[in-house]
């Protein structure tokens, strides 16, 4: 059960803040990096908490961290910070001017929140109203296989904290509401590569050759439908291609050529099963066609799973800053988190952060048109930094018994 906390105000912190966080965000979102690259960001989120008198600590290479409070630790939250290889085409004022990179996922809005979060604690913390320790964590490479998770955990910075909260900006939810649910709340996902190599020739006598071009259409059609008979179709395994390249002569079967793409599962036991399969099946598939193949798998993240407790939490804190009419369930989502890695050592939960505006466009995330409203770094501030409240509560309740 949450410890019910008195009803601290924390709305006149947060709106004494909101303009100077939505000229952070614009400034982050306008000079976006990849993954392992965020030397700017980070310093640029160091700099804000050191001269709001925090101590921030630096992570290996980029990203950081911060704690807040004294006593015992309550939660950690988390937001990621990199960017996508992604051109955008919003047209704004402060629309990236880094060529082919872009926020396109709304890390921006993620690490604009939690940075809100930490001013807010902080704030409280000096008024004394903040009844532990709280560590907000801001983690480079979300956008990469494998990620930046693995890193901090690496480095300890989560071996402290009982438990853990995230957000990740959602495009379909109206601004001002949240989503939440209990149990798996993202998907598995990996990265294939396949290449293959065969000897080529003339398209006039393929029986001559090794047709390296209709062995890669038997994989890129002949693996998701095997795998959709291997495995538990309640899974939903899902093999999608993103690129397929091979030649460049209408009449002539080239020697080389490549296919890439996702698996994704809804259940973290069919992804180990399915991993375990995907190299086998695709073989299987190319050997009547005598190429040779070569398969890169790269394994990436398992599903989050929120837990009941940290689900409770979020709702908790979402129901007084909001209002519970606000709060909506969410469908598991087939995208991929590697917020997972975390979820998988410390109970945590993922909520969804409404950002489309009244009457305005369904973005979808990766896309170079995906404009959020930016009132929903409001929201996300509010009730993470309630849910921080309320595990701050119930930390100190238990360090008394």
């Amino acid at each position: 059960m949450t410890a019910q906390t008195p009803a601290l105000d924390t709305s006149a912190h947060i709106e004494d803040l909101f303009e100077s966080l939505v000229a952070f965000r614009r400034e982050v979102h306008a000079d976006p990096e990849l993954s392992f690259e965020e030397f700017r960001t980070t310093d640029r989120i160091v700099e804000a908490l050191e001269i709001a008198g925090l101590e921030p600590q630096r992570l290996q290479d980029t990203g950081a961290y911060v704690d807040i409070g004294e006593g015992p630790f309550a939660i950690g939250l988390r937001a990621d910070i990199d960017a996508l290889p992604v051109t955008e085409v919003t047209g704004l004022e402060y629309a990236s001017k880094n060529k082919g990179v872009a926020h396109a996922c709304g890390h921006d809005v993620h690490t604009t929140v939690m940075l809100g979060v930490a001013l807010v604690l902080h704030r409280l913390n000096q008024e004394g109203k903040l009844n532990a320790r709280v560590r907000v964590i801001f983690q480079p490479a979300e956008e990469k296989m494998p990620g930046g998770a693995k890193k901090v955990i690496k480095q300890g910075i989560i071996d402290p904290l009982p438990r853990l909260a995230a957000l990740h900006c959602e495009p379909r939810i109206l601004a001002g509401r949240v989503g939440t649910r209990i149990g798996a709340i993202t998907s598995a996902s990996d990265t294939i590569r396949i290449r293959l190599h065969g000897r080529g020739g003339h398209t006039s006598r393929p029986h001559l050759t090794e047709d390296l071009v209709y062995a890669m259409a038997q994989i890129a059609l002949g693996v998701p439908a095997v795998l959709s008979r291997r495995i538990d179709v309640r899974s939903a395994v899902s093999v999608v291609w993103g690129q397929i390249s091979a030649g460049n002569a209408p009449n002539a079967i080239p020697a080389f050529g490549t296919l890439s793409g996702t698996m994704r599962c809804l259940d973290a036991g069919a992804w180990d099963q399915a991993g375990e399969l995907l190299d086998q099946v695709i073989k299987q598939v190319a050997a009547p066609y005598n190429v040779e193949v070569e398969v890169d798998h790269i394994r990436g993240v398992p599903p989050v799973v929120n837990a009941e407790s940290e689900t409770a939490l979020i709702e908790a804190a979402a129901r007084q800053e909001i209002g519970g009419e606000a709060i909506e369930l969410m469908p598991q989502s087939m995208g991929g988190e590697d917020f997972a890695w975390m979820t998988m050592r410390k109970p945590g939960v993922l909520m969804r952060l409404g950002t489309r505006r009244p009457g305005g466009p369904v973005y979808d995330l990766h896309q170079g048109d995906y404009d959020p409203d930016e009132s929903a770094i409001r929201t996300g501030v509010a009730v993470m930094t309630r849910a921080a409240l309320l595990a701050a509560d119930e930390a100190a309740h238990k360090a008394q018994k």
